[in-house]
């Protein structure tokens, strides 16, 4: 996948399905995730005559590490991206952790609306319970993300290890407890082998872009969600044990622009799975 070189000399990794347009779909994937977990989308897009560009978050793959990074500051990476490709005006759809990646695109010039598919909401406020709900994988996880970076190294190094050579076929016994039914009825055939392979992409190099979005998660994003002014689009089943479906009630609740779309019996995984070609003409439609 082509490297991009930032103005501070770090590079990220970057997808570009490579249609002609000065509009176009920015894609932040999961955690942990990679640019690759977006193949699909980035062919339906170029499909349907949108161009669309995903990106290696900063210490995923071979996307260099933005030590101490918040989630405000992946505007400072996408917007160099969208100077260089000439790119005037864009989406960004952000899958789990990059949700908030994406809501904070809101606030670049160019942006004209945000999609977030079961994006999580902030930690540490006073009406949403972060971890209620989630897998106890994940209550694990955040856990020693509160304790600092040097714990979070340690549990990733305990815990994490089996990530960087899941396999399609054992991919489902890797979430653990973090999927339900709903997720686990996609995961099979190619789209666990594509999802893995996603997974060993984002974590052949190190550990650092998981660390670094866990230590994002638990401190202030940089911008507030009660300032956003462009049209947000939440989507959120309740058979999610990644990010429970308090999130997106929190998220609809906080953002003055927010539509939710809500989908009894979708999981983490299935709800952009099952709706990927309405939630790309939704992009489309944002594009107009």
């Amino acid at each position: 996948m082509p490297q991009f070189k930032l103005k501070d000399g770090r590079e990220l990794e970057i997808a570009d399905n490579g249609i002609n347009s000065e509009s176009a779909i920015v894609f932040h994937h999961g955690t942990p995730g990679h640019a690759s977990s977006w193949t699909d989308w980035l062919e339906s897009a170029a499909t349907a005559g949108i161009r669309a560009i995903a990106y290696s978050r900063a210490g995923y793959g071979t996307s260099d590490r933005n030590p101490g990074r918040s989630v405000i500051n992946v505007n400072s990476d996408i917007a160099q991206v969208l100077d260089a490709k000439n790119i005037t005006k864009f989406v960004s759809i952000g899958w789990s952790g990059g949700g908030p990646h994406c809501l904070a695109n809101t606030f670049e010039p160019r942006n004209v609306g945000a999609i977030s598919l079961a994006g999580v909401g902030a930690f540490g406020v006073d009406d949403l319970d972060f971890l209620e709900g989630m897998g106890p994988e994940n209550h694990d996880e955040f856990g020693a993300a509160l304790k600092g970076e040097a714990v979070i190294d340690q549990w990733m190094n305990d815990n994490a290890g089996p990530m960087k050579s899941v396999t399609g076929s054992d991919i489902i016994e890797a979430f653990g407890g973090l999927i339900g039914d709903a997720d686990k009825a996609v995961l099979e055939g190619g789209e666990a082998d594509a999802m893995a392979a996603s997974m060993r992409s984002a974590l052949a190099v190190s550990f650092d872009g998981w660390i670094d979005d866990d230590l994002v998660f638990v401190k202030k994003w940089g911008f507030e969600l009660e300032a956003i002014t462009k049209p947000v689009f939440l989507w959120q089943g309740d058979d999610d044990f990644m990010v429970p479906h308090a999130h997106s009630y929190w998220l609809e609740k906080h953002i003055p622009t927010a539509t939710l779309t809500f989908k009894p019996g979708e999981g983490h995984i299935s709800i952009g799975v099952k709706y990927r070609a309405e939630i790309l003409a939704q992009a489309q439609g944002l594009l107009k």
